[in-house]
């Protein structure tokens, strides 16, 4: 049930709301929600991570600039419509993409800029971790960073104190406690289940594995603490106010849930942390996250193993490139419609140019894209080249075009999937759909369920995103009923009217994908040969 503005102006008053900011690749989000889960009020703040060093990162300045530029919007717009200044709120969470690595000193200090999930810099750490563990950890993870560190002999290392990813340093920026939500906890180091925490086993082979290094710490000691959704974890200090709101209104005291990913907010946002529910969350990467009812038989380098923000084991898919090469090449074409004199809406550019690949061939005219801007996991390359190729016979038009980078966009994606669903026979209910992409109805979805083979969700709140569920997070802390699980929370109250649009696969679009896939899998030593020798813009090596 909707609230009305006098109920608003009330819930604002008495604190009776929730607070969730997501940090997403390319802009931070704020979300003020109600007790009805309504979206209050909002702001946001674009941004862009950058490649520094050989490493792509975000430096302090910009996420602390984002953050209070975030919420400051999103007061303001309070401000506006209901002549309230925020001075208290009623639970607070943070967000941001998973993985990655910050490590800090005893001061505090940040001792190497923040190392993205982005970068494809740890294969050797990963690759040597998942032969002694007998667990896939993927390049992206936390631990992964800090043993290549180790190997590469950074001389940070002896000085670490901490080590947390993005959403766990603004929870300690703003509360002074180092705690992780445990989907978050669940990219840095693997999990048990039966203990909710770090799994005991791999923490001792991790520490005898570089017991000769005689570094002043243990594994244990450096990890933030593991909290499970519900849990309170801690609370707004007095500085931590100071940092968030610049106009120092908002009093401390406020309680924080767990930190946690954005792929543990995504499966929030979309009701997917039941087993056998999936989703799917689509941006600058792509990552399906199937909740199992049984472990995998064996391990998959593609398929990583983390948790729900409630600890259920999940199978995630993550490919490191999605919709960057798409947007790039629609401001192309923006451009050319402002050098005609026809300036467009990016939102109507998009829902034009999408919509054309519904007029394509089922396997997009023999067109071939990689839109790899950064190296790709699943398929094995270090580094990235966009890329689009074709013959020349192929049947080269607009809704080709289209259809083949929106193919290209899943394609990675698809190819960790079909190992979990046709190697491992993974049974999936349901798969739920959100990102950007999908706010032009059914073109994204009918694109995703050919990749998948699976019938595909998007619901009304899909465009609200991981902002929206680490609100919901955060208002589970303080609103559930006495041992009421996540789970029910969600069905119950929060999404139980809530509607939805499904689309179920096409055969065509599925056959017209099995045939790109195999184009896109053959035409990658194309890619690799682009990456090998396309360097600072010059081709070397080649001849013609």
């Amino acid at each position: 049930m909707k609230t009305n503005g006098l109920n608003i102006k009330e819930a604002i008053t008495k604190g009776e709301t929730s607070l969730g900011i997501e940090f997403g690749s390319t802009r931070i989000k704020a979300v003020l929600i109600d007790t009805s889960f309504e979206t209050i009020a909002s702001g946001s703040y674009e941004w862009e991570n950058r490649l520094e060093d050989g490493f792509w990162t975000y430096n302090l300045v910009d996420i602390i600039t984002g953050l209070q530029s975030a919420y400051s919007e999103m007061k303001q717009e309070v401000e506006r419509n209901y002549g309230i200044t925020i001075r208290t709120i009623g639970s607070i969470g943070f967000s941001a993409m998973m993985h990655g690595y910050m490590a800090f000193d005893k001061t505090g200090e940040l001792l190497v800029p923040f190392r993205t999930w982005r970068n494809a810099t740890t294969s050797i750490a990963a690759k040597e971790l998942t032969d002694k563990l007998e667990f896939n950890i993927p390049e992206r993870w936390s631990i992964a960073h800090l043993y290549q560190a180790i190997l590469n002999g950074e001389k940070h290392v002896r000085r670490i104190d901490f080590i947390t990813t993005l959403a766990g340093y603004i929870h300690w920026l703003l509360t002074g406690n180092k705690a992780i939500g445990i989907g978050d906890a669940s990219g840095m180091f693997p999990i048990d289940e039966t203990t909710q925490n770090y799994d005991e086993s791999m923490v001792k082979q991790f520490d005898a594995l570089i017991a000769n290094k005689d570094y002043p710490w243990k594994l244990k000691d450096i990890l933030p603490k593991v909290y499970i959704s519900g849990e309170q974890a801690g609370e707004l200090t007095a500085i931590g106010a100071k940092i968030l709101d610049r106009s120092q209104n908002l009093q401390p005291g406020i309680p924080f849930c767990p930190p946690e990913g954005d792929a543990g907010t995504g499966m929030v946002a979309t009701n997917s942390v039941r087993k056998r529910t999936g989703n799917v969350s689509v941006g600058t990467s792509v990552f399906a996250m199937i909740v199992l009812e049984k472990e995998l038989s064996k391990v998959y380098p593609e398929i990583d193993l983390v948790t729900t923000p409630n600890g259920s084991p999940v199978a995630m898919v993550h490919a490191n490139n999605c919709s960057s090469d798409i947007n790039a090449w629609l401001g192309l074409f923006r451009e050319f419609s402002e050098a005609v004199g026809q300036k467009i809406e990016t939102s109507k550019l998009f829902e034009v140019m999408l919509n054309k690949a519904l007029e394509a061939e089922p396997d997009g005219g023999g067109l071939l894209s990689y839109g790899y801007f950064s190296g790709e996991n699943i398929t094995g390359l270090e580094k990235g080249r966009p890329l689009f190729v074709r013959f020349p016979d192929s049947k080269f038009n607009l809704p080709n075009f289209m259809r083949a980078h929106l193919f290209s966009a899943f394609s990675a994606l698809k190819i960790g999937m079909d190992i979990l669903t046709k190697n491992e026979n993974a049974t999936i209910d349901r798969i739920l759909a959100h990102g950007g992409l999908f706010k032009t109805p059914v073109v994204g979805q009918k694109i995703l369920a050919a990749a998948i083979d699976a019938p595909v969700s998007v619901m009304a709140t899909a465009g609200e995103g991981g902002a929206w569920g680490i609100s919901l997070l955060a208002s589970y802390m303080i609103n559930k009923d006495y041992r009421e699980s996540l789970e029910e929370f969600l069905d119950e109250k929060v999404f139980k009217e809530v509607d939805g649009q499904e689309i179920y696969p096409d055969r065509f679009d599925v056959k017209g994908f099995e045939e790109f896939i195999e184009r896109y899998k053959n035409g990658l030593r194309i890619e690799r040969a682009a990456v090998d020798h396309l360097v600072s813009g010059k081709l070397e090596g080649l001849t013609c």
